[in-house]
């Protein structure tokens, strides 16, 4: 086979378009994030036009995730396969006709259906738009163009939310869907004007027993999550993740026999591969827990309208996208190891620093707290997605994204579960009905402390780690020389 078929980096064309390239994967990544943040704002009002009651339309959301768990492990198997290229493009065109099919369902179990169709779209999208951009982008332009990245997921559950509350007061709630109609379609034309076809090498027949252990256990995990923050379900979230992890032992001693797993777990063996996944996961735990802890404490534990609530959240989507421009030049002067480490830190102890606000703080004071963290977290987890890969041979680059998008999916999950978690402990040691302040303070402690733990596996990184790429040891070098 050609030796092309393996190189992901094609530096006569990749130089000049790569913003591009990354521009493309990330608007694709964005509509993903947005819709699906945007629809729990639309179900009370979806749930009076099917005629069901408002907690039955959960199983919308949790048909998407149950698509995502299933076909995620997959997505990089499918790329070598057809090429990432075909497959991204393919993936887009799902997403979009699950669109449409949920604009158009007139009951609950069509919509259901349909949710269950975009997420096959949806989770080829999220591993294989990483792909293409790790096949289309120099190396030496890899940090600022992983940074786009990071921004739909940062601000998709942001600006989730208010976008859902107009289309549905000002609009009707198809419209939801709707919007991803063009977007989709450019994506699409884009995708095929800018971004070349490249296919990995076939290791083994396709891994179907993996498949099924992996889907039942990813999605009982993420199931299980999710309906843990929920009131009145833990004994079914309980169940569903102690079914989870059943299956995932079972997958576990299935992947030792067979030659090419569907979760390839020695990738872990692979030290910056390895040490970003059990770092990164770590510090996830306060991304994912977030989203869910900052609009109930102000809505509920301040007294705040859901508008005013939104107008401070919104400083973490300021944060994120203020990272960007700096990201190159830290990596420069510090290299991915000192940044990982001084970064985690601060952005940590920031979102730590929630459990001190009160009504008492300056709205301007919370703002600045909000953004400087968001602002150190999303350069954390930029370095994170980029340091992960430096080893990855072009060969195993579409399993190791399909595994690393498939931890980050689910620990952004289970950062929703230990932060729901710890604010309803809380709440049953105090013997309230309601969370009080003292409550959500706990909460914000936990995910702190968990997160804080990432410092150890951020030491264990190389000094010189990801240099090639940061540009940090050529700096070095450069210095030596001179003296």
């Amino acid at each position: 086979m050609p030796d092309q078929i393996f190189h992901p980096v094609r530096t006569d064309r990749a130089a000049p378009n790569f913003r591009t390239i990354a521009l493309i994967v990330a608007s694709a990544m964005l509509m993903e994030n947005v819709d699906a943040t945007v629809l729990a704002t639309a179900l009370p009002t979806m749930a009076r036009d099917f005629g069901v009651d408002a907690p039955s339309m959960s199983i919308a959301l949790t048909s998407y995730l149950l698509s995502l768990a299933i076909f995620i492990p997959a997505s990089g198997r499918m790329a070598d396969r057809f090429g990432s290229r075909t497959v991204f493009r393919s993936a887009i065109a799902v997403f979009v006709a699950g669109s449409i099919a949920c604009a158009l369902a007139p009951n609950l179990f069509l919509l259901v259906v349909a949710r269950l169709i975009q997420g096959v779209g949806g989770a080829m999208m999220m591993p294989v738009g990483r792909l293409v951009l790790m096949r289309s982008v120099a190396r030496k332009d890899m940090v600022n163009a992983m940074s786009w990245l990071l921004i739909p997921a940062l601000i998709g559950p942001i600006i989730g939310p208010p976008l859902g509350g107009f289309i549905v007061t000002y609009l009707d709630w198809r419209w939801i869907f709707y919007i991803n109609v063009p977007i989709g379609i450019v994506g699409f034309i884009l995708v095929s004007i800018f971004i070349d076809e490249v296919k990995g090498k076939a290791i083994g027949p396709f891994d179907t027993v993996g498949f099924i252990f992996s889907g039942i256990s990813l999605g009982s995990l993420l199931f299980g999550f999710e309906m843990s923050s929920r009131e009145g379900e833990a004994s079914a979230a309980v169940f569903l993740i102690a079914i989870g992890l059943l299956f995932g032992i079972c997958y576990l001693r299935h992947a030792r026999k067979h030659p090419a797993p569907i979760m390839d777990f020695s990738l872990m063996k692979v030290p910056t591969f390895g040490t970003s996944v059990i770092a990164g996961s770590l510090t996830r735990i306060t991304q994912g827990a977030q989203p869910f802890l900052l609009p109930l404490l102000f809505q509920v534990g301040f007294g705040m309208s859901a508008a005013t609530a939104g107008q401070i959240v919104i400083a973490t989507a300021i944060g994120s996208m203020a990272m960007k421009p700096l990201s190159g030049p830290v990596f420069r002067r510090l290299g991915f190891r000192n940044s990982l480490i001084i970064n985690g830190l601060l952005g940590t102890l920031g979102y730590g620093l929630c459990a001190a606000f009160s009504p008492e703080w300056p709205v301007s004071v919370m703002f600045a707290v909000l953004t400087l963290s968001a602002f150190f977290l999303s350069f954390q987890f930029m370095a994170y997605n980029t340091i992960a890969y430096d080893e990855i041979s072009h060969e195993r680059m579409s399993s190791a994204t399909s595994f690393y998008t498939t931890f980050q999916q689910l620990m952004l999950s289970l950062g929703i579960c230990i932060g729901a978690l710890a604010l309803h402990g809380s709440m049953t040691i105090s013997g309230s009905e309601q969370p009080k302040l003292h409550d959500f303070s706990t909460a914000f402690i936990v995910v702190t402390i968990i997160s804080l733990a990432a410092t150890i596996w951020n030491l264990r990184f190389a000094p010189n780690a990801g240099s090639e790429i940061s540009g940090h040891r050529r700096k070095e070098a450069v210095a030596s020389a001179e003296h």
